[in-house]
């Protein structure tokens, strides 16, 4: 069923037109996935569609009673108020009804023997039963789960950057609308949370329209890919991969036409310069088909980012980290770190949200200060530090200004001098748009503009932060070919799986608690690993398991050599009683799980406890086990 229908669409935004009369359509089961340079238009595109944005000419047709969710790059909220009331948010009966179900059941936690509470928590329950609420109920309950959410009493303010994405994320999948979309998803996410949205998304039954810049997501979620190039949209049926054979084979033929028509102009035109005498004898017809043969526009090409910019030369010492630690309050994020970074590292930092990645590029660049240990810079070391936020940016500069800033000519790879204005058509940055002010570029053309002053500086250690967030896929090609080359060592925090596994040979993970662990290898590398490490932990306790039963019903006759001492006695009893007293436990929490599978407040603090329990048990079974071999 077609779900969405443009007709003669056209956007311009001042310099350039943006897309101009595009009509397409796409059906209840696309899961759409558009690409395109920074600044083409996709977001606008998307906005377009969700109805927050007029196009200049044309329409959009969408299916009557069909429901709509967009999630932007930034969305906006009440700052005041909770993570509950931002995530049911809704005009919908429905979803009104789930958010006071969830807040009585959170007032109840703290207040359980009310009874007024009590009977309004039954009677809400009732009521989603009626209105069939059950089923967004819990998915509600899955999806928060999934993406980390649990203390939903926070207020909106007091959320970083990544929480608040998480939020609105939480909101737009829990509505479960017809049509589904998002503007990069996946930024601000850690790669764990990643995965659950591809999987997610793969499930997703309605009509999906997504930008992203991370190539594995697009690939794995996408069945049909729009492109935005060149004022116009052009439809391929497949994903990611599928577009690109499909591009090869157009730009291919492309460059065949390309040449037989120079060749052609060429022979045309010989023929003309023959002479005024030689013309009298040609056929009118062929002069007027020469001339407006040689009156066609040619194709313009499609743009592509150069980055050839070379480095400094880089000497032995680079950079040592001894004995590292930095905590925020109670907070451990790095624990006794010490690294001696080598010329030809390329390292990718992983790990959760918060667990302190940024913080290490932030103590390395002495933007923070850690709270011991040292950090040694070597004498020839430029570091190029691409942050998050690209603090360098003033909105209120000239982009040419802004560059020129850094130098007025840079020195190539092939060791040419270009001037700052020639780098930005490079950056594609054309003349006119020059003299624009930044706060008058998209997000993702401020991200490119930022990293182009970072390189130009010709770093020969480059730390870059989160760097695919809103860049564009060719951009960030471009980036990956440059570092291919890149003289220098590299060290990068990013959550983009395709991207580290294109530029890194190591990960360090960041695991909590202030500890770094170094895997060899990329992404795909260590997931390998990691999955290994899960396996042989599970057969380990599945030989503990069978090494406990054993135990248990083997002959009661014991070993009279190395006896207990008198305190491993009292131990052996202590554990005695200790072990049916958490078995008991265990059963109660298997009941109230059944009991309170409707309270996910309660679910998740009965979870937390058997998580406990069950780590407790078994390290009690595996001391009795060893102290009942050597009792009398």
């Amino acid at each position: 069923m077609n779900i969405i229908s443009l007709e003669n669409v056209s956007k311009n935004y001042g310099i350039k037109p943006l897309f101009e009369n595009v009509t397409l359509g796409f059906e209840d089961t696309d899961k759409i996935g558009i690409i395109g340079l920074n600044g083409s238009g996709k977001t606008t595109f998307l906005q377009i569609i969700a109805g927050t944005e007029t196009p200049d000419t044309g329409r959009v047709i969408r299916a009557n009673s069909k429901t709509l969710a967009y999630l932007s790059q930034n969305p906006i909220f009440n700052e005041e108020a909770t993570v509950l009331e931002t995530i049911f948010a809704a005009s919908s009966g429905v979803m009104k009804l789930i958010r006071d179900y969830e807040t009585a059941c959170h007032e109840l936690e703290k207040d359980g023997a009310n009874q007024k509470l009590l009977e309004k928590v039954s009677n809400l329950q009732h009521e989603l039963e009626i209105s069939g609420g059950w089923e967004i109920e819990i998915n509600a309950r899955n999806v928060l789960t999934k993406l980390g959410i649990t203390d939903t009493s926070l207020k909106m303010k007091t959320l970083s950057g990544g929480q608040r994405k998480r939020v609105a994320l939480a909101h737009e999948l829990i509505v479960k609308p017809d049509i589904l979309i998002l503007d990069e998803p996946t930024n601000h996410l850690d790669a764990d949370t990643i995965e659950f949205l591809e999987d997610y998304l793969k499930r997703y039954t309605g009509a999906l329209l997504l930008v992203t810049h991370d190539r594995y997501f697009l690939d794995r979620v996408t069945n049909r890919i729009f492109e935005i190039d060149r004022g116009g949209i052009q439809s391929f049926g497949g994903n990611y991969a599928y577009y690109l054979e499909k591009k090869e084979e157009q730009e291919t033929l492309r460059a065949t036409e390309g040449h037989k028509r120079e060749q052609l102009i060429k022979k045309e035109l010989a023929w003309l310069r023959r002479g005024a005498k030689a013309r009298t004898r040609k056929s009118k017809h062929r002069i007027n088909a020469a001339y407006e043969l040689m009156a066609q526009p040619k194709e313009k090409a499609k743009a592509e980012i150069d980055i050839a910019i070379g480095s400094k030369r880089l000497g032995s010492k680079i950079v040592e980290i001894y004995n590292l630690s930095k905590s925020y309050d109670d907070r451990k994020l790095i624990d006794d770190f010490s690294y001696l970074l080598k010329k030809d590292d390329r390292i990718g930092i992983i790990g959760e949200n918060g667990s302190g990645k940024t913080t290490l590029l932030e103590i390395i660049t002495n933007r923070i200060k850690a709270d011991s240990g040292e950090i040694e810079i070597g004498q020839t070391v430029h570091i190029g530090y691409y942050d998050q936020e690209s603090r360098a940016l003033n909105e209120e500069q000239r982009v040419i200004d802004y560059i020129k800033e850094v130098a007025e000519y840079v020195t190539t790879v092939d060791g040419n001098q270009i001037t700052a204005s020639q780098m930005l058509e490079k950056f594609l940055f054309p003349p006119a748009a020059q003299y624009s002010f930044i706060g008058n570029l998209s997000g993702g053309e401020r991200r490119r503009l930022y990293l182009l002053r970072i390189l130009m500086s010709e770093p020969n250690v480059l730390l870059l932060d989160e760097p695919t967030n809103d860049l564009d896929i060719s951009t960030l090609i471009a980036l990956e070919e440059y570092l291919d080359d890149f003289g220098g060592a590299l060290i990068v925090v990013s959550h983009d799986r395709y991207f580290l596994d294109r530029t890194v040979d190591s990960i360090f993970k960041f695991e909590g608690e202030g500890k770094i662990r170094e895997f060899p290898g990329n992404y795909s590398d260590y997931l390998e690993i990691n999955e290994r490490e899960l396996n042989e932990a599970k057969e380990v306790e599945t030989k503990k398991a069978e090494t406990r039963a054993s135990v248990s019903v083997s002959s009661t006759e014991k070993p009279k050599s190395n006896k207990l001492s008198f305190k491993e006695k009292r131990e052996l009893e202590e554990l005695e009683n200790k072990i049916p007293a958490t078995e008991n436990r265990l059963a109660e929490i298997e009941n109230e799980l059944v009991q309170f599978a409707t309270d996910a407040y309660k679910l998740n603090e009965l979870v937390n406890e058997q998580s406990k329990l069950n780590v407790e048990l078994e390290q009690f079974m595996e001391r009795w086990a060893e102290l009942a071999e050597r009792a009398d």
